[in-house]
């Protein structure tokens, strides 16, 4: 339902707005990589803007800091309904490394409210693409079936009546597989 709420609301294209609050920018140098002609998402309609005026999705990275944390909810508030947020990385999603320090309120979440979280530190350009070509429903999503298999060792059952064994030397008579 969101997803076809989506590209009701986006049409065929995106325009990003892309808002570091704070990181190692391992994020920020993958988000750009994207915009690159080497994998040239403007193909799919997603052109990067200057200003959150103009935009209809928020790339957050990096951990919500207390020194950001109002320009960033400043930048949410500026962009036009309806809007999107997506976090980038293991920081934006979750704090990061730096979750418990003084200086990170934790995720972005906390500060903005997000839709959609791509993991990774730093994720793929590949992984960025993806998640907004399913958020906006430009791909279908694609999970694999996962099944695990209890691996069978033979164990050997021994009986307390097979050993023989004079001193430190135990030997086993006769062992059984299971």
């Amino acid at each position: 339902m969101f997803q076809s709420l989506c590209q009701k609301m986006f049409g065929r294209s995106l325009w990003v707005y892309h808002a570091n609050s704070g990181g190692c920018n391992g994020c920020d140098i993958e988000v750009l990589n994207v915009l690159t002609p080497y994998y040239d998402v403007e193909r799919f309609g997603i052109k990067l803007v200057g200003s959150p005026r103009h935009a209809d999705v928020m790339l957050c990275q990096g951990p919500a800091l207390r020194s950001t944390a109002k320009a960033l909810r400043c930048a949410y508030d500026a962009m036009p309904a309806p809007k999107l947020v997506f976090a980038i990385g293991s920081c934006a999603c979750g704090g990061g490394i730096w979750h418990d320090t003084y200086a990170v309120l934790g995720p972005v979440e906390k500060v903005v409210p997000v839709n959609f979280y791509i993991p990774g530190c730093p994720p793929r350009p590949e992984a960025i693409i993806y998640g907004v070509a399913v958020a906006v429903g430009l791909v279908d999503k694609k999970v694999a079936p996962v099944t695990f298999k209890q691996l069978e060792l033979p164990i050997p059952r021994y009986h307390p009546g097979d050993l023989r064994g004079q001193d430190e030397l135990v030997v086993y008579e006769k062992a059984e597989k299971l």
